[in-house]
């Protein structure tokens, strides 16, 4: 197993179970945001501070650019973002690898609530993103 992989893994499958329990109780077919106010007092309920709709600062060659929304952050150290199509679109996964490399978090989730219940997790360590920085590409 990789060292990668247990990164957060406490807290990850505290968040997997409650998003697990939020799709049993309200299964397909909503638009994202009762998902994400569902599972927020979820992860709430189990003892997590959760922050909503947290705006990251996008750079351009040391620019602000913009910011963009992160759907959830959790105990300050996990991404969480939240999706409910029907198929989960490619660009889903990236999204959530770009919102890890534009802050220090190192540890995220696609929460997909679709006709079955899916997740993803990423990870991008501190370390690589400061490599990547250097020109060493991983």
């Amino acid at each position: 197993m990789s060292t990668h992989a247990l990164i957060e893994h406490g807290l990850t499958k505290s968040v997997i179970g409650a998003f697990f329990e939020v799709y049993s109780e309200l299964g397909f077919g909503f638009v994202e945001q009762p998902y994400v106010l569902a599972l927020a007092s979820e992860l709430m309920l189990r003892g997590h501070c959760v922050t909503r709709e947290v705006s990251v600062p996008i750079y351009y060659k040391g620019t602000l650019l913009c910011t963009h929304r992160i759907d959830l952050v959790v105990d300050q150290k996990l991404i969480l973002e939240v999706k409910s199509t029907r198929q989960l679109s490619p660009t889903a996964i990236r999204q959530l690898h770009n919102h890890l490399h534009a802050t220090n978090l190192e540890v995220g989730l696609v929460l997909h609530f679709g006709p079955e219940p899916k997740f993803y997790r990423q990870i991008v360590t501190n370390d690589q993103k400061n490599r990547e920085k250097n020109g060493a590409r991983i």
